[in-house]
């Protein structure tokens, strides 16, 4: 009789439990459908609301910047030296813009070192357009997925935006008579220059250096090393950065001489510094490069606005203000006039004679290359 009468109570709690399971479940699915019912007349609503929303286009992209008629905004990442013209450029483009598209445009800028830019942009600053010291550092905006690999193709002019030269500037009166890179050899000289390893500038100076005794020693890679060997020397500051070496030259009296970009020079001239230079006849042209960031002008929705203003900083008006800053004409032929106002420069050598910067790093700069070497053999590391 006992186990008759468990077996009855059992089945019976059973039979409770899952009524109050199906109940409650009933009740679950019921509230979830009242959800999304909510849901969907919201968005029916929406969608017949007229509203001005851009629907994003085939590719899942926003619809071009200028068609959606609304404030734009474009990130600008640089090096220092040419903020000063992008600042005369940009109120420009701004009322040309303005005026061709009803749409305002403004820009946040931000300015340093170009390595340092070019670490910052790949760490998450998210610019829309580069000016950075060389293609080198573009090219790691190229490795890091954030600029197409074709970028100097999809610009005029290979990307080179704004050029100069190597200047070397002396002490008053040039007492040491400095006119070539050769006379850096010389016991009697020492010279001042950032470190190649760490900054994008001195990368062209020590391209300058090479080129002279490359050309200098028909070609022969041993007797240019020696030469760039004996250069180095004679270095009295390797310095971190442009900024620094500068500083070991002016303010600290140190060196007989300090390698520097031509523009640099005269910019600080202008501002009232008293300064020498000599340009070498025998040099190198500094390409500067601007570059679309494909990768963030798509997230941001401003390629459209982006590329224009990369196109408009190579119109007439925008060299201008480069060469107001001194940088030199990109046509000399063309610009004869700005041309004639630099010193003459008859040898021009350029970095796509060594294959472009890629090459050029990986056998001067990386870990072990001809730099370490030099390095190594004078005693400096």
């Amino acid at each position: 009789m006992t186990v008759r009468q468990r077996t009855p109570n059992n089945l019976g709690r059973f039979i409770h439990l899952m009524t109050n399971r199906l109940r409650f479940s009933s009740f679950r699915q019921f509230v979830s459908l009242a959800v999304v019912g909510a849901v969907l007349s919201v968005a029916i609503a929406a969608c017949s609301s007229g509203n001005n929303a851009s629907a994003p286009g085939p590719s899942g992209s926003a619809s071009p910047v200028s068609d959606q008629k609304k404030d734009v905004e474009l990130t600008l990442v640089g090096y220092a030296v040419p903020k000063a013209a992008h600042d005369a450029i940009i109120p420009k483009f701004v009322d040309k813009w303005k005026q061709e598209k009803g749409q305002n445009v403004t820009f946040k800028q931000s300015y340093g070192g170009s390595g340092s830019q070019t670490r910052a942009v790949i760490d998450g600053l998210e610019a829309d357009i580069t000016h950075l010291a060389l293609a080198a550092d573009t090219n790691k905006l190229v490795k890091a997925e954030l600029v197409s690999p074709d970028w100097a193709k999809k610009v005029p002019n290979n990307g080179t935006v704004a050029k100069t030269v190597v200047a070397i500037t002396t002490r008053e009166g040039n007492p040491k008579k400095i006119k070539t890179f050769a006379d850096l050899t010389r016991d009697d000289v020492k010279w001042i220059t950032a470190n190649p390893k760490t900054s994008g500038g001195a990368r062209w100076n020590f391209l300058a250096l090479w080129d002279y005794g490359l050309k200098n020693n028909n070609k022969d890679e041993a007797k240019a090393k020696d030469f760039v060997t004996k250069a180095f020397k004679n270095v009295a500051v390797l310095a971190k950065d442009a900024r620094e070496s500068t500083d070991a030259f002016t303010k600290q009296g140190q060196g007989d001489a300090l390698l520097n970009y031509e523009n640099e020079v005269i910019l600080a001239k202008s501002k009232g510094e008293k300064l020498e230079y000599v340009v070498p006849e025998a040099n190198v042209s500094i390409d500067t490069p601007v570059a679309v960031v494909d990768k963030n002008v798509d997230k941001h929705g401003t390629r459209e606005v982006a590329e224009a203003f990369v196109q408009y900083l190579f119109t007439p008006e925008a060299q201008a203000e480069f060469v107001k800053l001194g940088y030199r004409p990109l046509d000399p032929d063309k610009d004869k006039a700005n041309a004639d106002k630099f010193p003459p420069v008859k040898k021009v050598g350029t970095i796509d004679e060594y294959g472009g910067w890629n090459d050029f790093q990986k056998k001067f700069f990386e870990d072990g290359a001809i730099f370490d070497q030099i390095e190594d053999t004078i005693g400096k590391k």
